[in-house]
């Protein structure tokens, strides 16, 4: 099988052709200028870009489920998403489950990219403007006045959910 050799950090990983070509700007890459040769990564963090490899890898010969929209539940698996991917996307920190959405969607990976943002929207569903301001360590900078004023402004949008 053909490999390929992407370079991030100044590490080098070598990679299947097949798991690179779920990355669509990649293969594109690669069809323009040939798989010889170093593929340098340099705005992808190496802890990221592994996670990445990891996700295409499993996803080598298939292609996940369609995950279900809105979310019915902020439970991943409730909302069509399988096992393995749920857990794959459970990382300690949010930042990195934003690095991770960031990284995929550079590299265009539109189910990675799908299930990253159905785990934020986890985050958020339900849940009130503190405690989405706690979840992603948002400091609140309005006065209480304008954030009431705010609220009168959007009442509409909280009544709607």
């Amino acid at each position: 099988m053909a490999k390929v050799v992407l370079v991030c950090d100044g590490e080098k990983l070598s990679v299947d052709l097949d798991v690179v070509n779920k990355s669509t700007i990649l293969k594109n890459m690669i069809e323009d200028t040939g798989k010889d040769g170093d593929i340098p990564i340099p705005n992808i963090q190496l802890p990221i870009l592994r996670k990445i490899i990891e996700f295409c890898e499993h996803y080598k010969n298939s292609n996940p489920k369609e995950i279900r929209r809105p979310l019915v539940s902020s439970k991943l698996t409730e909302n069509n998403v399988d096992e393995w991917d749920a857990h794959f996307i459970e990382l300690e920190k949010v930042d990195d489950i934003i690095d991770l959405v960031i990284a995929a969607n550079f590299l265009d990976i539109e189910s990675l990219v799908a299930l990253g943002c159905a785990k934020i929207a986890t985050f958020i569903k339900g849940k009130s403007v503190e405690e989405i301001r706690d979840v992603f360590g948002i400091q609140n900078d309005f006065t209480p006045q304008e954030e009431q004023q705010l609220r009168e402004e959007n009442k509409w949008a909280e009544e709607a959910i």
